[in-house]
């Protein structure tokens, strides 16, 4: 649960779908997105004042550049250049997606619960060359900060939805998808570019 603005108690989901990245006061600019082995990619990223201008803007930033970027669902600092934990997501228009709680960016987010792993294929704007099979939690709970007001937020997710919160979480980290494929036999040479 989380606290809506006037002060009574309100769902994430609730919270979420009235979350628009309208609410930042400032317009995304398109970023140009890393490839490994940039270093950003494989370093621990920082943890962030979620309220402070500058990652206001890179949030805006991080959902304009995901939003003109065919086929991506996720797009996390690291991948623009910024070692800070914070992350954008939106898997509503993905074909694999069961449910989802929108558009969404979260500052200094963790997982605090997984169940119930699945292997499944997926690929990186960072790494736009491969694929690769990956065993991720497709049940979990996120806790992380909306950027702008600072609001904490715990909510659970499933199915493609968690494998891509997973997956920038991870970004957060330093790690990438290649580093969670189980070796080489489960790395694939990407066959269709979106």
């Amino acid at each position: 649960m989380s606290e809506a603005r006037d002060g009574s108690a309100a769902t994430f989901s609730e919270r979420l779908a009235d979350w628009n990245v309208s609410e930042l006061p400032v317009e995304g600019a398109l970023l140009e997105v890393v490839r490994a082995p940039a270093s950003v990619l494989s370093t621990q990223g920082g943890e962030v004042d979620p309220t402070a201008p500058e990652i206001v803007q890179l949030a805006a930033d991080l959902v304009a550049t995901m939003r003109v970027s065919p086929g991506c669902v996720g797009l996390a600092a690291p991948q623009v250049g910024a070692g800070v934990k914070v992350f954008c997501v939106d898997v509503s228009e993905h074909p694999k997606t069961r449910d989802h709680h929108g558009t969404f960016v979260l500052c200094n987010a963790e997982v605090v619960s997984s169940s119930k792993n699945e292997k499944a294929r997926e690929g990186c704007m960072s790494v736009p060359d491969f694929t690769g099979d990956v065993k991720r939690a497709s049940r979990i709970v996120v806790r992380g900060q909306l950027p702008g007001t600072g609001e904490v937020v715990t909510f659970a997710a499933n199915a493609f939805e968690a494998r891509a919160l997973q997956h920038e979480i991870d970004h957060c980290d330093g790690l990438l998808f290649l580093d969670r494929a189980a070796g080489a036999h489960a790395i694939y040479p990407r066959k269709t570019y979106l």
